[in-house]
């Protein structure tokens, strides 16, 4: 039995693959240089604190944009 996949609302199979073909094309400095920004950091966290670290990403953009405006 096949089935069938489910995309997020605006992507199908060929911007999913599109994607894909981006980041296989990419080189190895490429990759590490997209982690090695100063201004951000990747890091695992629990499932459970997701909602919580988004909350304080919401929150904290708010106010750099309030900051910006001011």
């Amino acid at each position: 039995m096949m089935t069938q996949n489910k995309f997020p609302p605006g992507w199908d199979e060929t911007r999913v693959r599109s994607v894909i073909a981006h980041y296989e094309q990419q080189t190895e400095d490429e990759n590490k240089a997209a982690f090695q920004g100063e201004d951000s950091t990747l890091m695992a966290i629990p499932t459970e604190l997701v909602p919580a670290v988004l909350e304080l990403i919401d929150k904290h953009i708010a106010v750099k944009q309030h900051q910006r405006e001011s």
